[in-house]
């Protein structure tokens, strides 16, 4: 979810709900909505949990609801992602403000929660619409990324309130088993990379040295920065947050961390702004958070291969929807292909056994 107020990519309206339903709970549980039409215009980035912009006047807000189809066990919890922004935002204001969760399905036909318009800058596949940044301000935009993680690890679970948000205990066993178990059941065709790397997985579990409230998806399109570069206005897209190991969110952002010495199937599977000249590379991104947070990298390579493999099973995920009929956004129809290209850029990483291993 972008829900920036630069180059955020609304889709045309739709009536994927009834607005006047809408409109009308709303105001029985959010004082400060006039009584005028509700506009809803879906944003049109992301391929999980689907998000609107509501406007009323000159009320604006974010509505957040799961995607239709069949889904993955205890994914797209609405509750559970609208209590931790409930409890989160006092200590870590960068995350929306919840306003109302709703798990009344009659309304729109599944639970759903509202929260805040945050605004600022986003850098997703390229540069917001009509903007250019020197080499310079791209570095400054990847200090700002890195050091907002290390903010997010140094979060007291305590005092947020959060120690029972999840179970660190035996975490990357129940990582990797269920995402083993989730490709086999929406495997389509033979990726005879999956066999290996599911195998080495398994074998070479690491052991958490502690726990830390962990974003799980962290990436620069999920940030919103502000225009003069110098702060972050926001992080979205908190569904997958928990309590885990620190490394493992760094693998997952270096994952997604693309450089422009990545092959080009990489580039073009997952398609980041990052490659452009200034973004600093995967190294540069572990020098920092190691030099401020003091942690030892040595399990990093792990997560970073999972990073990949976990990557690869989600493409392959939203392809199954595709092929069952459940879904017919196109974009989902050749992500087969973007499963194969992860899994065995996944295996490359292991073959190599570069810097990221101790």
């Amino acid at each position: 979810m972008n829900t920036a107020n630069q180059n955020m990519n609304l889709a045309e309206e739709n009536e994927e709900f009834d607005h006047v339903t809408v409109h009308h709970y709303l105001r029985t549980q959010i004082e400060v909505i006039p009584d005028e039409s509700l506009n809803v215009t879906r944003f049109s980035e992301g391929m999980s949990n689907l998000t609107y912009l509501l406007q009323c006047g000159e009320w604006e807000a974010v509505l957040r609801r799961p995607p239709s189809g069949p889904l993955p066990p205890k994914a797209h919890n609405m509750k559970r992602e609208s209590e931790l922004l409930l409890k989160l935002h006092p200590v870590f204001p960068y995350v929306p403000k919840p306003y109302v969760f709703c798990e009344d399905e009659s309304i729109i036909g599944v639970p759903f929660y509202v929260m805040e318009r945050k605004k600022g800058l986003v850098f997703d596949k390229d540069f917001p619409a009509g903007k250019t940044f020197s080499g310079e301000e791209c570095r400054q935009i990847s200090y700002l990324a890195v050091d907002k993680l290390v903010d997010l690890h140094n979060v007291n679970i305590k005092k947020a309130g959060l120690e029972q948000f999840g179970r660190p205990d035996k975490f990357m066993d129940r990582q990797v088993h269920g995402w083993i178990k989730r490709y086999n059941l929406c495997k389509t065709e033979d990726i005879p990379a999956f066999e290996r790397l599911a195998k080495w997985l398994s074998d070479h579990i690491p052991t958490s040295k502690e726990s830390v409230l962990i974003h799980n998806d962290y990436k620069l399109n999920n940030m919103l920065i502000n225009n003069n570069l110098k702060s972050v206005e926001g992080i979205v897209d908190w569904e997958l947050a928990t309590i885990a190991d620190p490394l493992f969110d760094l693998g997952t952002t270096l994952g997604y961390w693309v450089q422009s010495d990545d092959p080009d199937s990489i580039k073009e599977g997952l398609q980041s702004v990052t490659v452009k000249p200034g973004f600093i590379s995967r190294e540069d991104i572990i020098e920092r958070y190691a030099k401020k947070t003091n942690r030892d990298m040595g399990n990093l390579g792990y997560y970073l291969i999972f990073s990949f493999f976990r990557y690869a099973i989600a493409m392959q995920q939203m392809h199954y929807r595709w092929k069952l009929g459940t879904t017919n956004d196109s974009r989902f129809a050749a992500l087969n292909v973007t499963t194969k290209v992860f899994m065995d850029y996944a295996n490359e990483y292991l073959e190599k056994k570069t810097y990221l291993f101790k």
